[in-house]
């Protein structure tokens, strides 16, 4: 019976990203000078807006995701693109932004370069990259789950590099809350823009439908031959046989994610590099938790070693400090975060 309600539920995911998103890009934005609507009864994971279609809104409250396409424009993706290389060239240091390099190039001769950094971190104080997290329309999407005071908690541009043959170049299955001190789940989303054409060869986004519904798992290193990256995390209990969706983007399409959503994207066996960027938003009214002696306590320690070779932290700093430092108002009012 499970899989077969299973197997229907993915027909069903198949069905939508095969066909356009009719009236994403038409629809009219959510005002941001009133309090968010309440979540009604039949909707648990979207607030009543003017935004999405009713069939998105379903969409999302079954799966935990949504694909829009065409929402960044070819000019924006060409900034941030260019940002990077300067920042890659060293022209540019943003204060408090990491610069990670894959695992198997982390002890590499190369200077820094586009080829060797796999990924930007926290790119809040970079003005152009920022500008992203700022965008009109995708904050009008962002406020579909949010409500109209919204803070940018989490900053990525993902640079994968090719596969070396080692498969470093994965990322497990996780889901992002395990890295977020900030609750309620319901109130954060993802935004995940394709900086070019984006699929299953060169590294894209898989998801697990409906996943969102689940709760907090716990998270630790996989035991992988090849080596993990840096607080590349993974899902340590999760049904194998889940269905799967492994998206397929072009550029500019912009998915929104549940933090709870489990996925994860596999080794990029073409030889070029597969970006994305990416910011977290959260409501403004959302508030922050002591982790520990949960399953978040781990990750927390190894964030605030992180973030003291970047010099950021204090003597007492915490996960709820770190978070603290990252955040960023980008409408509305801020409340609580």
């Amino acid at each position: 019976m499970h899989r077969t309600r299973a197997s229907a539920r993915l027909r069903i995911v198949l069905g939508h990203l095969e066909t356009p998103a009719s009236g994403a890009l038409a629809a009219h934005p959510a005002s941001g000078t009133v309090p968010p609507s309440p979540r009604s009864q039949r909707f648990q994971y979207t607030l009543d807006n003017d935004v999405l279609t009713l069939e998105q809104r379903k969409f999302y409250e079954d799966n935990g995701f949504l694909v829009i396409k065409n929402l960044v424009s070819d000019a924006d993706i060409q900034c941030f693109r260019h940002e990077f290389e300067r920042i890659c060239r060293e022209e540019v240091k943003p204060p408090g932004m990491s610069l990670m390099r894959d695992v198997n190039m982390a002890k590499s001769e190369y200077t820094v370069s586009e080829k060797v950094i796999s990924k930007i971190q926290d790119f809040q104080e970079d003005e152009e990259l920022f500008r992203y997290c700022t965008l009109p329309q995708i904050l009008k999407y962002v406020e579909c789950f949010t409500g109209p005071n919204i803070m940018a908690i989490h900053t990525m541009l993902i640079n994968k590099p090719p596969d070396t043959g080692k498969k470093t170049s994965r990322h497990p299955l996780h889901q992002d809350l395990h890295y977020f001190p900030i609750r309620p789940s319901n109130c954060i989303v993802a935004a995940w823009t394709a900086m070019e054409h984006i699929d299953r060869n060169n590294g894209g986004l898989v998801v697990l439908p409906g996943t969102h519904k689940s709760s907090l798992k716990p998270h630790d290193y996989p035991q992988w031959e090849g080596g993990v990256n840096i607080m590349f995390h993974g899902i340590q209990d999760y049904e194998w046989d889940s269905p799967r969706v492994h998206l397929i983007m072009e550029k500019g399409d912009t998915v929104f994610f549940h933090p709870l959503l489990i996925h994860g994207s596999g080794r990029n066996k073409t030889q070029g590099f597969r970006k994305a960027i990416s910011c977290h938003y959260a409501s403004a009214s959302c508030h922050y938790i002591d982790v520990k002696g949960t399953s978040q306590e781990g990750i927390e320690k190894e964030m605030i070693q992180v973030a003291n070779k970047l010099g950021v932290t204090g003597d007492d700093w915490n996960m709820k400090d770190i978070w603290k430092f990252r955040a960023r108002l980008v409408k509305g009012e801020r409340i609580n975060l």
